[in-house]
């Protein structure tokens, strides 16, 4: 793979800047919403501009004719002047996001790639694009090199309310030749105190352990079943090549897709971030090549001729290879579900907080 940084830092022409917005939805008329409209943020703005205005006016003015500065006052003015702030900065923001998709626009292409502003709902079969809500993907770089990579930035919400939560991610998405057995490669360095941070959770029974120092970096789930299928697909070179350059990065196979995720984005202006996953793509392409001679035995066909009895099978080898594809038991992990000891836990819980509060309850009634 190519690799070309000077885009990511070069001077950039604000009016060239302007142009490529402009020409931006044109040449994506499908992509996802990339952001607030120029229009959305101006209403932002302007109605916190118009809420605040008055108020500050109105606390210093209390400050001002009451000849005192208490506590209170000098903390409501604080508040009034930081939303001030923020509105001004919802007014000229943007700029910074156009600046960034013309920059990687012109990377893309200065390393043979094209760049996109993003989808909404980006058709990924991975675990990462099948949970929460407002799914989507932004600045991605993509191209044949020589296989279709893509390389971007996503996000997705889960709860609701005061609970709500945006969570950020970033991916590297590699198209393999042929569908694979789901596994997933969870990688420890990146792994909070006591839990993954992977999205889901996955059945603990489908743990692999490898030979050598792979377990101290990655945790390998495969289908069971498939353990035989997962020692022929990651061997002790390829397994070397993730320890020394993904070692950081969760990774997923899942139908025909090799999948890198980042709890930070990928996508960015950092070049030297860029030469590390052109380097983590560039090390595995060679290596993976071999995964297309892989078939699942499972989906073997022995089928019988009417006429003589013979197998086909017997009578041409080339007959004794199964199709492409992975069986029904190999295409997803199974994912874990709440145990009966959290079930138990929590019921426990509950019943000493009802407890409590019918407790206080009568207490204060008495």
């Amino acid at each position: 793979m190519q690799f070309d940084a000077r885009p990511l830092t070069d001077p950039v022409d604000r009016r060239a800047v302007r142009a490529f917005t402009e020409q931006l939805g044109a040449r994506f008329p499908r992509a996802g919403r990339g952001g607030p409209t120029k229009a959305a943020r101006i209403a932002v703005g302007v109605t916190m501009l118009v809420v605040s205005a008055p108020l500050l006016v109105f606390s210093i003015a209390v400050l001002v004719l009451t000849d005192g500065v208490s506590a209170f006052g000098i903390a409501f003015s604080l508040v009034i002047c930081g939303t001030i702030a923020a509105a001004i900065v919802v007014l000229v923001s943007g700029g910074g996001r156009r600046t960034m998709q013309y920059r990687l626009d012109r990377f893309a292409a200065a390393n043979g790639m094209h760049f996109h502003p993003g989808y909404d709902d980006p058709q990924l079969p991975g675990m990462l694009f099948d949970v929460g809500r407002q799914r989507r993907s932004a600045m991605l770089v993509r191209g044949d090199v020589p296989r279709f990579v893509e390389f971007g930035n996503y996000q997705y919400t889960i709860g609701s309310g005061k609970n709500q939560t945006t969570h950020n991610w970033g991916y590297i998405a590699v198209r393999l030749d042929a569908p694979l057995p789901n596994i997933v490669l969870d990688a420890e360095g990146n792994n909070g105190l006591l839990s993954s941070n992977l999205p889901v959770r996955l059945d603990e029974r489908q743990r692999l352990r490898l030979e050598g120092d792979f377990n101290e970096h990655f945790s390998l789930y495969c289908p069971q079943g498939y353990e035989a299928d997962a020692l022929y697909l990651f061997t002790p070179d390829i397994m070397q090549r993730f320890m020394n350059r993904a070692a950081q990065l969760d990774v997923e196979i899942v139908d025909d897709w090799l999948l890198f995720y980042s709890a930070s984005p990928l996508s960015t202006l950092d070049p030297a971030r860029w030469a590390w996953q052109f380097s983590v793509v560039g090390a595995m392409l060679d290596k993976i090549a071999r995964w297309s001679r892989w078939r699942d035995e499972r989906l073997r066909i022995a089928s019988t001729s009417p006429v003589s009895g013979v197998q086909p099978a017997l009578a041409d080898p080339q007959h004794l290879r199964p199709p492409e594809g992975v069986a029904e038991p190999g295409r997803r992990l199974k994912r874990r579900g709440l145990t009966w000891l959290v079930i138990v836990i929590g019921a426990v819980v509950a019943i000493n907080v009802i407890g409590t509060f019918i407790g206080a309850v009568m207490g204060a009634a008495s």
